[in-house]
């Protein structure tokens, strides 16, 4: 989903232009960044949290040349799911094992063969 998307599915909810909604989708994100820039974290309850870290020095490997090559420490963004993100992932991972049970049962291929054929 594009943020252009979201704008479209909140002003159709809301009843709401969608450049209005698209300014204040962007401020969420700007008010979001600045906070991660000052801060460091921001915790959405019930969403998740969003960590500025700093991510170690390491020895990595060239994919073309096969050499290594010295990558630097950096800051990084990492993610946190919230319980009701985590509980709604787990849902889909359960409905799709679900799914793919039972078009294993119901795949001919995969069922046994008769003797004698």
């Amino acid at each position: 989903m594009t943020k252009k998307e979201i704008v479209k599915a909140i002003s159709d909810e809301l009843g709401l232009t969608q450049l209005t909604t698209k300014e204040i989708v962007q401020k969420t994100f700007d008010a979001i960044i600045d906070t991660l820039v000052t801060d460091r974290r921001i915790e959405l309850r019930n969403f998740g949290v969003f960590e500025v870290r700093m991510r170690a020095a390491r020895k990595a490997r060239n994919p073309r040349t096969g050499g290594q090559v010295e990558v630097p420490s950096k800051f990084v963004v990492t993610f946190k799911p919230g319980k009701e993100m985590e509980a709604r992932v787990l849902e889909l991972e359960r409905q799709e094992h679900e799914r793919a049970s039972a078009a294993s049962v119901a795949s001919p291929a995969n069922s046994p063969a008769r003797p004698g054929f």
